[in-house]
Parts: structure tokens; sequence; C-alpha cells
């Protein structure tokens, strides 16, 4: 049996109804493919760029976070160190108190109050040690007020502190001579803090004097410390005197006009003055300027600058001293 071959025409018609078929299904030309988006590489610096500056932004944060730490730990850490110490200072401060249960007020008339007496004598078990924990102590320290009004309590308040960790000498100055002027005034406010403070006054009598005549203007028997109440014409005052004596020594002919140098000025300035030349200067006020603070004896003198001595505290204070502790004072080297 064999199989009969489409003839010439018949493949023919075949094929052009396959044609017409591939046209009705297929069409000729296919739609153009899309091209990319211009702009992506645009974007993707955009977004590149805004990284960027997001992660110099983050570091600049961490920085700054980095900073702000540094200085809570070193606050945190002197704040640990007092309450250590107040927590071993605890037993002392409460040792003789009554029973809690029994009032303490038993007597009305009573002079004393123990509750008080004990607290005071913490306190100044807490300055005594505070002051020789220090690294090192300034024997002379000066209180410059760049303020238009300075409080007396404040001031008498930092007087009483610096007596009561160990300063002997503590200077008190303002551009305006406000102390100076009202010198009673600030002894009647340092007196009434160191009995509301209960300060021994036997050991931490208050004596006023004056840069220019070095006359006391309050005797008392004992020198240490000794509180310095100083006005601009101080420092300069000293200065004109001192230049005023060796003009006439010279002019005497007891000098030569060669022999004066800055020494012989320097032991001149300091053979009129029996205090030491301040080595810390806590100058309180937004003025970068130490106002005429005594020019010729702050040579070597270390100055901390606090924003206002209004509502001050003795960790304030403690701040300030541990800051002149850990200072280093190359003198020139």
């Amino acid at each position: 049996m064999g199989f009969l071959l489409p003839t010439k025409e018949e493949d023919g018609g075949r094929r052009q109804r396959r044609n017409r078929f591939s046209r009705q299904i297929i069409p000729k030309s296919r739609a153009p493919l899309r091209r990319p988006f211009q702009g992506t590489r645009t974007l993707m610096a955009l977004l590149y760029g805004l990284l960027w500056r997001l992660l110099l932004f983050l570091v600049h944060i961490n920085r700054a976070l980095v900073s702000w730490l540094r200085v809570r730990l070193r606050s945190w850490k002197g704040r640990l160190w007092e309450r250590a110490m107040a927590a071993l200072l605890l037993p002392v401060a409460l040792a003789g108190v009554p029973d809690p249960q029994r009032k303490v007020y038993q007597d009305p008339d009573a002079n004393a109050n123990p509750v008080t007496g004990n607290r005071n004598a913490g306190r100044r078990s807490r300055w005594l040690s505070d002051g020789r924990s220090l690294e090192k102590l300034p024997v002379h320290i000066g209180l410059l007020v760049a303020e238009e009004e300075p409080s007396y309590t404040d001031i008498a308040n930092l007087a009483v502190w610096c007596m009561a960790v160990g300063i002997s000498y503590v200077s008190v100055y303002d551009n305006h001579g406000i102390f100076q002027k009202n010198n009673s005034r600030l002894l009647e406010e340092i007196v009434r803090q160191q009995d509301l403070m209960g300060v021994d006054g036997s050991k931490c009598n208050v004596e006023f004097l004056s840069q220019g005549s070095d006359k006391h203007q309050h005797h008392v028997v004992s020198c240490r410390p000794s509180v310095k109440v100083l006005s601009p014409e101080d420092g300069k005052q000293s200065i004109v005197q001192a230049a005023q004596q060796l003009c006439r020594s010279v002019e005497n002919r007891e000098r030569s006009s060669r022999d004066i140098s800055v020494s012989m000025l320097d032991m001149l300035l300091r053979e009129s003055k029996s205090v030491p030349d301040p080595e810390l200067v806590v100058k309180f006020g937004p003025v970068d300027s130490t106002l005429g603070f005594l020019p010729w004896h702050i040579r070597l003198t270390e100055f901390i600058s606090l924003p206002s001595h209004r509502d001050i505290s003795y960790e304030d204070l403690l701040g300030v001293l541990r800051r002149f502790g850990s200072c280093q004072q190359r003198l020139g080297q």
C-alpha cells in the first residue's frame, strides 16, 4: 500500500493558508523595548550623598556624646567619692543621737541642739577630710566677682568653706570696689555663716586687711586664716608707691639708677605685704578679664572661671579645688 504525494497545486494552497494563519496570529512588527530610566544614576548619586551626610552627622553626634560622657564620668567619680566619704563619716555624725522615738526638743529653753551639733561636726570633719584628700591646696585663694550685683551671703559661704578646708588667705575682689566699701557688712555675714555652719570662731578668725595702707581694719588675736578685701586701686597703688620709693632713693643718692631692677621692685612690693601671692583665683561672671586684680602678684596664678557666684554650692568649690590640684604648673619649663 503506498502513500499519495500531494501535487504542486495542493502544496501551494496549503502554504498560502499557513501564511494567512500566521499573519493573523503573529503580528509582523513587535513593540519596541522600553529603554531604562535615564535619571537612575542621578538618583543614586543623590542617595549616596544623603547617606554620606547622615554618616557624618552620626560621627559628630558620637564625638559629642563621648566628650559629654567624659565630663559626666569625672563629676560622677567625684560625687561617688563624696558619697563614700559621707557614708564613712555617717556613724561619726550620728554618734550620740538619742532614740528617734523620743522627742529631740525636750527642753524648749535649751540653747544647744544635739542634732544640729552632730550635723555641724559631720560637716567640719568632711571639710577637713576633703582638704587633706586634695593633691595640693592653695595657701592663698582669690575670689574675683565680675558681676553687677554681688551676693554677700554667697561670698561669705565661699570664704567660710575655704577656711574650713584649710586655706589660710582669702582675697575678695570686685571691679567696682563694692565689697571694700561695705566690708563691715561682709564681715557680719561671714561671722553669721560661721555660726550657722558650726565653724569654731577661735580657729577661723576673720581679718580684714587694706592693701593700700596695710592696717588691720578688724583686729584679731590670730592671723590664721584672714580675709582680704581688695579693689582695683589696691594693686596699682602698691606699684606706684614702690616706684615712688625707688625714685626717692635715687634722688637722695641712696641708690644708683643702675641698681633699679625688676627683682628690687619685687622685693619692695613684698616687704610691705605679709600675704603670699595667690596660687588660685576663681573668677565669677561672663567677662574674660582679670579686671585689674593685683597685676604684679598673679604671674604664676591659676585662673578658673565659673558662670556665677550666686547660689554656689560647696561641691562647686570642691570641684574647682580638685581641678587646681590636678593641674601642672611648669613655670616656663
